[in-house]
């Protein structure tokens, strides 16, 4: 091909690809773009912007707990209709606090879900915890009660195994940290005051509450609570380090030792 001939091919909008009898037309802009989307409701004008909308001007009560899964899954699931897995979502772990709570791993082997969707969720239910853990610092805690049993609920009672937390506080009562001592099995976690104090020591802290949860459902504490507390205020005693109570946290109930008159 002779330069004439390519420069004819350019003017005429076509390159001329070696042989001059294969000529190709330039491709129009429009052809680099992403393809269209299989799904019309993903589009601006569709289901997932009249779910924002919905939610803007009538306020988060006026979405369903799938409509809210849903839309929670919108930045993992760029395309399709994410509403049918949220319902299943729902069905399958019974309600949408524990779809959230549920174990990371568990959530990546969810059909459709993966570690993508897994990570978006796992992702709400953290800034929910640091958000109610960032209301029950603001305070001192045994002036502020509801809001820490609060949060204490939401961060252990659908946990699937025991936890042994400890709340160090300072002098005002203010809470310095939030902390897993001990993970255990179903029904035991494994606590060792000599541990606990030491911790309390490093923070400079002179109060604590401690807190486990009972993956059974019931808060009535067992006798090995009662006397792991007795074990850990007696420890404590001679450090000048107040235990203010101990509270066992299961779903949708809590109980607490010092009002049950167990310390």
């Amino acid at each position: 091909m002779g330069q004439t001939d390519g420069l004819r091919g350019m003017e005429e909008g076509r390159v001329v690809w070696g042989d001059p009898m294969a000529e190709r037309p330039f491709a129009p802009p429009e052809a680099y773009e992403q393809p269209a989307r299989p799904f019309a409701s993903t589009g601006p004008q569709g289901h997932r912007q009249r779910m924002r909308e919905k939610l803007v001007h009538r306020g988060p009560d006026s979405l369903a707990d799938y409509e809210l899964l849903e839309m929670l899954l919108y930045p993992a699931i760029r395309l399709g209709d994410t509403k049918p897995l949220a319902k299943a979502l729902i069905n399958r772990h019974g309600s949408l606090a524990r779809v959230l709570s549920a174990r990371a791993d568990v959530l990546a082997r969810e059909p459709q879900l993966g570690v993508n969707g897994a990570a978006a969720l796992k992702l709400v239910q953290a800034a929910a915890l640091r958000l109610a853990q960032a209301e029950a610092m603001e305070m001192p805690v045994l002036s502020n009660w509801d809001v820490l049993m609060g949060y204490l609920t939401a961060a252990l009672a659908r946990e699937s195994t025991e936890q042994f937390r400890v709340l160090f506080l300072d002098p005002r009562n203010r809470l310095i940290a939030d902390e897993v001592l001990h993970r255990g099995t179903v029904n035991h976690a494994p606590v060792y005051p000599r541990e606990v104090l030491k911790r309390a020591l490093e923070l400079h802290s002179t109060a604590l509450i401690l807190v486990h949860n009972h993956p059974s459902g019931d808060p009535t504490p067992s006798g090995a609570d009662v006397e792991m507390t007795r074990r850990i205020v007696a420890a404590a005693e001679p450090l000048e380090v107040s235990v203010h109570d101990h509270v066992v946290i299961a779903a949708g109930a809590w109980a607490s030792l010092r009002q049950l008159g167990l310390m």
